[in-house]
């Protein structure tokens, strides 16, 4: 009986070491395997290589016709209470406005300054925004009651009055915000320019800024006539502080002068007195208001018209005058003695621009002027990754106040779309004007796994929030189908 015990328990024994043995051996072949997995792989990224090559650039002097800025021509619709055909008048700014990227549109509201606006007058209203539309421009607004100065026979005896008519308005201006930049006025004044008003006390101003905000999308920027109503209507000294900390009109509300480089004083935009003291108005003297629409217009834009043919609108001077006030838009049309003035100038200033007429020069630094001033491509091994950094520049008079979308996009030798990245990156800081010089760079990283193909060309482009137009740049090179060229990537190996 003990030895047929023993027996038992020896065999238990020798099935109990094999199994562990067995268990061994299969760990042993996992280990091993995942060993020659590791090695085959390191061996595999041992075999990957990627080639890039970066292209250089060149600044042009070409033209850009690019939303919100550059020259404008101005319109005046007197909306009447009756059904009206606008399509002559629209005709004529079809044929008129086709060398520039805005037009003014006054809109004349005098015949409802005792009530409200009929629903024959929005009709009349929603039809001239109608038939716009198929002029592709974008448009500067001012309603107005008054296009003769004088203001103070008609503007509406209650400020109640011009709120609700901003009220009736605001199915209308909702509908055509993403073509709509800029809001001039609060509609009152001679003109519509906010002077010769009885409605310029700091309560009525905000009151009807706060409407007009109220009534309109946060995208379209609104405008009142000098620094001093801006500094009133905010009760901020410090624009740059109070828009970034994210003042709901602050961040909209930007400046609008018919009186520019006029004297001076910019015709009244300025106090005369050189002193410190602030005058009845809350107007500053020149150089500190200088100053303030220097910081200011970095974040909202600025424009208007130039007039009456002096020395402060000498050519050399209204560059820097205007590059100063960030100035994006101006009327094309008025004062024509200081255009024809700019137009009789050669440029002297060494680089693209040298031997170009004075009133082109012009034309092509309102606003900003984006460029590509070097790309770098990158193959980083370690990371497994392709870096793509776009150096770009604004030689522009002002920054672009919409910041743009922007996109990488990898073509096949196919020449199809293999790859579109939008790009997360804010260049509104690139403000132009004194700051010209300023260059900022775009980067994405592209992981290698995404790159199927053996060789790509690499572009990248911009595109304007509201209107989906790409943003032609100030290079030699022409833009493509899918942009600017700006490099190379072929790869060698196997990335599956």
């Amino acid at each position: 009986m003990t030895y047929r015990h023993d027996t038992v328990k020896y065999k238990v024994q020798r099935k109990r070491k094999s199994k562990r043995k067995k268990i061994s051996i299969g760990i042993s072949c996992i280990m091993v395997i995942a060993v020659l997995i590791a090695l085959l792989l390191f061996l595999k990224n041992l075999w990957i290589c990627v080639e890039t090559e970066s292209f250089s650039f060149t600044e042009s002097a070409r033209e850009l016709r690019n939303p919100n800025r550059g020259f404008y021509h101005l319109y005046t619709f007197w909306i009447k209470e009756k059904q009206e055909n606008y399509d002559e008048m629209i005709e004529t700014i079809y044929r008129e406005a086709a060398d520039a990227e805005l037009i003014l549109v006054k809109i004349c509201l005098q015949d409802y300054r005792g009530g409200e606006i009929s629903d024959t007058g929005l009709a009349n209203i929603r039809k001239i925004f109608d038939d716009l539309e198929s002029i592709d421009q974008q448009w500067i607004v001012r309603f107005i009651y008054d296009d003769e100065g004088k203001n103070e026979e008609y503007e509406p005896e209650s400020v109640d009055i011009i709120l609700r008519h901003m009220e009736q308005l605001q199915p209308i201006l909702a509908a055509y915000s993403r073509r709509i930049f800029i809001l001039q006025g609060l509609f009152t004044g001679n003109w519509g320019e906010m002077h010769g008003t009885r409605y310029d006390t700091t309560e009525d101003m905000k009151r009807l800024t706060e409407q007009l905000a109220a009534v309109t999308n946060s995208s379209v920027y609104l405008a009142v006539r000098t620094p001093a109503k801006w500094r009133d209507i905010t009760q901020s000294v410090t624009p740059a502080q109070t828009i970034l900390a994210g003042d709901p009109l602050a961040v909209r509300l930007s400046l609008f002068n018919d009186g520019l480089l006029g004297n001076s004083s910019d015709f009244g935009t300025y106090k005369i007195e050189d002193n410190e003291e602030t005058d009845a108005l809350g107007r500053w003297n020149r150089e500190e208001e200088l100053n303030f629409q220097e910081e200011l217009c970095r974040y909202v834009p600025n424009g208007g018209e130039v007039i009456n043919d002096n020395s402060y609108n000498d050519f050399e001077n209204a560059v820097n005058g205007l590059a100063k006030r960030h100035i994006t838009y101006l009327n094309k049309d008025y004062d024509q003695a200081v255009l024809d003035k700019w137009k009789k100038v050669t440029v002297a200033e060494e680089g693209c621009f040298q031997g170009m007429d004075g009133l082109t020069y012009m034309e092509r630094h309102l606003g900003y002027r984006l460029l590509i001033v070097g790309t770098d491509l990158t193959y980083k091994k370690r990371q497994k990754c392709v870096s793509i950094e776009v150096a770009l520049k604004n030689v522009g008079f002002a920054p672009i106040y919409k910041a743009p979308k922007m996109h990488i996009v990898f073509c096949n030798e196919e020449g199809e779309t293999f790859l579109s990245k939008e790009v997360s990156c804010d260049i509104r800081s690139l403000t132009g004007g004194k700051e010209a010089g300023a260059v900022q760079a775009v980067y994405v990283e592209i992981p290698v796994q995404e790159l199927e193909k053996e060789k790509y060309t690499v572009y990248f482009f911009m595109e304007d929030p509201d209107t989906g137009r790409h943003i032609l740049l100030a290079n030699e090179q022409e833009e493509e189908t899918y942009g600017y060229r700006i490099g190379t990537v072929r790869r060698y190996g196997c990335f599956d």
